[in-house]
């Protein structure tokens, strides 16, 4: 099918020869965040801005798919940003949960149950235990020498880095700079919708624009920044090979889509099924190549 189906999953079937069954149990989006809400992670509209991760390290009980997250210092500040921070914790864990329900992948799990997101740093020596890494309001961060080299010799061994949520000019200059410091030789491109990580579980017809909550309301332009980000795109930085390195989402904030599930049922229908499709092939993608 063209779109993931917001409604429980027991009618989606996955792409021929795909490796990971799709979970057949009926599931709802719906985030349970009562685990987060009580340890307070949220302010207003959820949001917070943090200094730290809310754990140190790297899950208790590895054994399956632990998100990474970025964390990054922010060097300059976009409208609506939080730094590294942006869309964190729930972005992250309604992906993970969403990821062991819609495939057979196991994921990591915290002491306590919870799944396997973290934080960690570009020169983090743990970097090396995470499949991969994800940065929202990746136009504000700004990297170390010693993150810059470390970043570049885990993306040259195997790593993945997957930005998000930076919009306009001036975002994409900034972070595109930092990604010419961490790997000079390669071009950034425009990833092209033949591309097969566009069909590797679900089928993914065009990138969406998704925007903050916030900023949304229904018939309102989901551009953040008018005209200057009117349109949404995938870019990706290659290696001689073709395996992708990094991969950025411009113009929109797929993670919001994940992060919000649970808070307005008009912005989930309207962005969390397109959010969840993206997601999940992106994460399949990793582990396959």
């Amino acid at each position: 099918m063209d779109r993931l189906d917001p409604r429980p999953m027991t009618r989606i079937a996955p792409r021929p020869g795909f490796l990971f069954a799709l979970a057949v149990c009926g599931v709802a989006f719906v985030a349970d965040v009562s685990p987060l809400r009580a340890q307070g992670y949220f302010g207003r509209y959820g949001e917070s801005s943090r200094s730290r991760p809310i754990r140190e390290g790297l899950p208790d009980l590895p054994g399956g798919f632990t998100f990474c997250r970025l964390w990054y210092t922010q060097v300059r500040r976009e409208p609506g940003g939080l730094g590294w921070s942006t869309d964190y914790p729930r972005a992250d864990r309604n992906l993970t949960l969403r990821l062991s329900e819609l495939t057979l992948t196991p994921v990591a799990r915290w002491k306590d149950g919870e799944p396997g997101i973290a934080g960690v740093r570009a020169d983090d020596p743990d970097l090396y235990r995470c499949p991969f890494l994800f940065a929202s309001d990746a136009g504000t961060a700004g990297f170390e020498t010693a993150e810059v080299e470390a970043l570049r010799e885990y993306l040259l061994k195997g790593g993945f880095l997957w930005v998000d949520d930076f919009w306009g000019n001036r975002a994409w200059a900034h972070f595109t700079g930092e990604m010419a410091r961490v790997l000079p030789e390669y071009d950034v491109i425009d990833l092209p919708m033949e591309h097969p990580l566009y069909s590797i579980v679900y089928r993914v017809p065009k990138i969406p624009q998704i925007t903050a909550l916030q900023f949304w309301y229904p018939g309102a332009s989901t551009s953040e920044r008018g005209a200057e980000s009117a349109e949404p795109r995938i870019y990706a930085i290659l290696d001689e090979n073709g395996r992708i390195l990094v991969l950025m989402s411009h113009n929109t904030d797929i993670a919001d889509g994940w992060e919000r599930e649970g808070d307005n049922s008009a912005f989930f229908d309207a962005f969390s099924p397109d959010a969840y499709a993206i997601g999940i092939n992106v994460l399949v993608w990793i582990m396959t190549h």
